[in-house]
């Protein structure tokens, strides 16, 4: 790991790439437009990026589609595939300090987790799907004696693949890596508030000798770039990872338009059940605090609401109280920091009116809030005797504040973690065996962890029930998000 000046030295070094990638090049944005990146930890304005509409999304449809139609990537060899991107998820881990450092430039994450985490997580998605390729087969389907009937799978065609500022390059190639195995040519449309990694990308494609057109970026605001994507007749699927509200709304502009493929991991509320015969409270309150602090709280799956038992909730709020020592905001740049700024200063007031909120519902403040000055910065808070019915139980804060809720039985703990619109993660802590399949089989939840929170690879899927979306990031079940399953049914002559 680099020292906190090494990093500074890099930031003064580095050359920030302002311009979308359009088939294979770097170019401005049709008006030359352009809008403001602002380094939320320090409120300076770090670049300017293309500011791309309706003019810039059909350019890089028609470089997708045209792509798609050669067939140099859709149709080609499962091998040949397999061989480009293992070259590019090596390119991401070549060059993991650049996209690092741009990462929590643009995010105000600690710069040491997205050395450790964010970006060799991107490049091991990509990996994964590499490897993938030539492991998806068809089937022959179990028909009469003179039929031989097939299945086959094969690419959608123009895949739009819009991602949230949070993970931006992690959760991006969550999507990059199935659609591109799968054939299909992607344009990647990030954040407007967080865009440089997925511009900084651009090159590697090119040098990891993905053809022109399979892989472009789109920079701007989703209102323009975003809904221009959503309502092309020409895109054939949308994968979204952000909020319930844009979810249902590129929903409906696929309905209004060619009904093109809605894949949407949306918002979460999640639920974290602690109960009184779980031994190891201290740990759970470790897993507690990390499972709602981590990355600022802005965390699709964090968890955010504690479910704990009467007879045990003093003592461990006071264990995660201590745990959430470790999640102090200090400078994102310096490596010892575990906890950064917010996105920006919108969000990070959207937060504490949300703080307001709880204390004026009844919740008492236990720890935490503003932190003075420059920087979108928020310690750690801590909502204690919140009831569920609040809106700061109900609705998704997307930062850190986690509200405490008490329960007397486990019937009583099940109700209160499926009464909500959201249904992304639950967890439950507990050292009796029946408990935890009892509970575990009743939680409206697309990811169940038991005795731990947020754990997993790229192995298994990810994604919710109700609210918190459709369809499956990761695993090999994300893959089918991005074909067309086709039956060739043949009747054999005699």
């Amino acid at each position: 790991m680099k020292t906190q000046q090494q990093w500074i030295e890099l930031r003064d070094a580095i050359t920030i790439e302002q311009r979308v990638f359009l088939n294979g090049e770097y170019t401005a944005a049709v008006d030359g437009s352009t809008l403001e990146v602002v380094n939320p930890a320090t409120d300076e304005v770090i670049a300017n990026i293309a500011r791309c509409q309706s003019d810039d999304v059909d350019l890089a449809v028609k470089y997708a589609k045209n792509a798609f139609k050669k067939g140099d990537w859709s149709r080609s060899a499962p091998a040949q595939r397999k061989e480009v991107l293992l070259k590019f998820a090596d390119l991401i881990d070549k060059h993991v300090d650049e996209l690092a450092l741009l990462e929590t430039l643009d995010t105000g994450k600690p710069i040491s987790h997205s050395v450790s985490t964010d970006i060799p997580g991107a490049a091991k998605s990509i990996r994964w799907y590499a490897e993938a390729i030539d492991k998806v087969y068809g089937e022959v389907a179990p028909t009469e004696k003179d039929v031989h009937a097939f299945v086959s799978h094969q690419a959608i065609g123009v895949v739009a693949a819009v991602v949230p500022w949070n993970f931006p390059l992690w959760i991006g190639c969550w999507k990059l890596g199935p659609a591109l195995a799968a054939g299909n040519s992607v344009i990647l449309k990030p954040s407007e508030k967080s865009s440089l990694t997925a511009l900084f990308l651009g090159k590697l494609a090119n040098e990891a000798g993905l053809p022109s057109g399979v892989f472009q970026v789109i920079t701007g605001f989703g209102h323009e770039a975003g809904e221009a994507l959503a309502r092309h007749e020409d895109v054939d699927c949308i994968a979204f990872t952000g909020s319930t509200r844009v979810a249902g709304h590129l929903m409906i502009a696929s309905g209004e338009t060619n009904l093109k493929r809605v894949w949407a991991e949306a918002g979460g509320k999640n639920a974290n059940i602690v109960f009184e015969d779980y031994a190891d409270l201290d740990r759970a309150a470790a897993e507690t605090a990390a499972g709602c602090f981590y990355n600022q709280g802005e965390v699709c799956v964090a968890a955010t609401r504690l479910l704990v038992h009467e007879s045990i909730k003093d003592e461990f709020i006071d264990k995660v109280i201590s745990a959430a020592q470790r999640f102090i905001p200090k400078d994102p740049m310096d490596p010892t920091s575990s906890m950064g700024a917010l996105i920006d200063r919108e969000h990070k007031e959207k937060v504490l009116s949300y703080v307001k909120l709880g204390e004026d519902a009844g919740a008492v403040v236990r720890c935490g809030g503003d932190v003075k000055g420059q920087g979108a910065f928020v310690e750690p808070v801590i909502l204690d005797n919140v009831d569920n019915r609040m809106r700061v139980a109900q609705e998704e804060i997307f930062g850190p504040v986690l509200c405490v809720i008490p329960f007397k039985t486990e019937q009583e703990a099940i109700s209160i973690a499926n009464d909500s619109k959201y249904g992304l993660g639950a967890a439950l802590w507990s050292d009796n065996i029946n408990r935890v399949h009892r509970v575990a089989k009743q939680l409206e939840a697309g990811s169940v962890w038991v005795n731990n929170y947020n754990e997993g690879d790229m192995t298994v899927p990810f994604g919710g029930f109700k609210m918190s979306g459709n369809g499956r990031d990761k695993s090999i079940h994300a893959i089918e998000k991005f074909t067309e399953t086709k039956t060739t049914w043949i009747r054999l002559q005699p």
